[in-house]
């Protein structure tokens, strides 16, 4: 009789070498697009891309700490780790702790060094939800399966959006259905929570005031040019500079103070204008491939778990670049999500470096068939 045994191979390489090399094109960018700024606040022109260089260090670690650690040890902690999370987003909400800035408390910390909560929790998020549908508890009714995750969804939800941070909270919310779904959550159910979270995103678009001056400037850019729409016409104006090949590497005009959030949420702008439509392509056709080789490791996983956990790593890496990708050409509203593994931050990027080695880690495992 045949017996399954599960083996160790190489880590995917391939993945490894895109996630690389998108990093090292992130610190390039980011020292490239925020000289002018760091210089203005710091008096000092590396400033952005040295805390960058550090937590792309952080991050290799921590890819390299869950590439060796058992991704199924790692799910058993899913459910505590999402606690540990939930905990972070109420403390980042304090006021005594947190600082507002622009209107918002998203990250706190000593001194430099900062922590965003909502970065975090959607990596724990993943793993909870991979821990919880891959044990398929017997006897247990779809209603038993669905009503927790959608208590758990609403208040991961409910506290993102107290930030505010609509953006993340669109993030988690679509990552939690596909893994709902792939996990095996009848279909039927697709066709009620999707038009629910549609008309729940739009209510809040409208009831705060600058989420609704973003909704109207997404269906008219030209509405107020000097005030709500400026930053959407800024970034179309870097990207219509760039033209087939650029203006050349370190030649963007916008970056001097005309386009908001340049390192961060606006980077891809940056990298348009400089390197043009043939550029802008290459590093599109990177990000892909990474995305190409996150799913093909979970349809190549050796148990539902690592299917699951590798589909969620996926597609939440995947949507948070398209979501940032379809903001900077206008076909959804400007959100301040960051581009993986190239947009200045270190919550982000860490977060993302750890998910990457869980990858790795269930790339490693595959099942031979003996006898």
């Amino acid at each position: 009789m045949a017996k399954l045994k599960l083996q160790f191979a190489r880590p995917d390489l391939l993945l490894l070498a895109s996630v690389l090399a998108l990093t090292l094109f992130g610190l390039l960018m980011i020292y490239d697009s925020s000289v002018v700024l760091a210089l203005r606040d710091f008096s000092d022109r590396y400033f952005f891309v040295k805390n960058q260089i550090l937590w792309a260090f952080f991050g290799l670690v921590a890819l390299f700490i869950f590439l060796n650690i058992d991704y199924h040890k790692v799910s058993y902690l899913g459910p505590l780790a999402l606690v540990f999370g939930i905990v972070l987003l109420v403390v980042v909400l304090l006021p005594h702790i947190t600082p507002q800035v622009l209107g918002a408390r998203r990250r706190f910390g000593v001194g430099p060094v900062t922590v965003q909560p909502a970065e975090l929790i959607k990596l724990l998020f993943v793993l909870y939800l991979s821990s919880r549908f891959a044990k398929g508890q017997k006897g247990e009714g779809e209603t038993l399966r669905l009503l927790p995750f959608l208590i758990v969804l609403g208040l991961l939800i409910g506290l993102v959006v107290l930030e505010p941070d609509l953006g993340t909270a669109v993030i988690l919310a679509a990552v939690g259905i596909i893994v709902y779904f792939v996990s095996g959550g009848p279909i039927k159910y697709f066709f009620f929570l999707i038009p629910l979270l549609v008309i729940l995103g739009i209510g809040l678009a409208i009831i705060s005031p600058y989420r609704a001056a973003r909704l109207t400037t997404f269906f008219n850019p030209q509405a107020d040019p000097q005030g709500s729409s400026y930053h959407i016409n800024q970034i179309l104006i870097a990207l219509g500079n760039g033209g087939i090949f650029g203006r050349g590497l370190g030649q963007s005009r916008q970056k001097y103070e005309y386009l908001p959030e340049a390192p961060t949420d606006s980077i891809f702008a940056v990298v348009a204008e400089e390197l043009g439509f043939v550029g802008s392509s290459v590093f599109l056709v990177v990000f892909l491939f990474l995305i190409y080789r996150g799913f093909k490791i979970a349809l190549g996983a050796p148990d539902k778990l690592g299917f699951i956990l590798a589909f969620g790593i996926t597609s939440w890496i995947a949507l948070q670049g398209l979501v940032n990708l379809a903001g900077m050409v206008s076909l959804l509203p400007l959100t301040g999500v960051p581009m993986p593994f190239v947009s200045y931050g270190g919550s982000a990027l860490v977060t993302m470096m750890a998910a990457i080695g869980i990858l790795l880690n269930i790339s490693r495992q595959e099942v031979k068939v003996k006898g």
